[in-house]
């Protein structure tokens, strides 16, 4: 039985796709042992995309119908103010549950935490 609580990922879409991609092509996979049920495959959203108000409100609808967020750490997350630090402030404000993947391998909270999760409620992992 797929696991169906969706999941909201953030992350830098300029430097880290990468995992993002990564992430998703281990659910697809049936040779990996990893699920999810991926919030951003909720919607699509249209050419109207460019404009900030619309796409805060497409997030935020998504974020409502989550069940946790995974905030994929880079080396310029924590510098990333326009959608990722609002999409971080959101989930503190929904009081969802929080898991930091570390891109960069640490185990905990390190320098490249975002300020606004620094010493909050958040388990932080390395991303493998």
């Amino acid at each position: 039985m797929a696991y169906s609580d969706p999941t909201y990922v953030i992350f830098d879409g300029d430097e880290d796709a990468w995992a993002y991609r990564f992430m998703k092509g281990w659910n697809a996979s049936e040779n990996v042992s990893f699920e999810f049920a991926n919030a951003h495959d909720l919607d699509n959203m249209t050419s109207r995309a460019q404009d900030e108000d619309y796409v805060k409100r497409n997030l935020r609808n998504r974020m409502n119908g989550s069940s946790q967020v995974l905030v994929l750490i880079g080396e310029k997350t924590k510098n990333l103010f326009r959608f990722v630090r609002w999409e971080m402030e959101l989930a503190l404000d929904l009081g969802l549950p929080i898991i930091a993947a570390n891109l960069n391998g640490s185990r905990q909270q390190d320098a490249s935490c975002p300020p606004i999760i620094r010493d909050k409620c958040v388990v932080h992992v390395p991303f493998k």
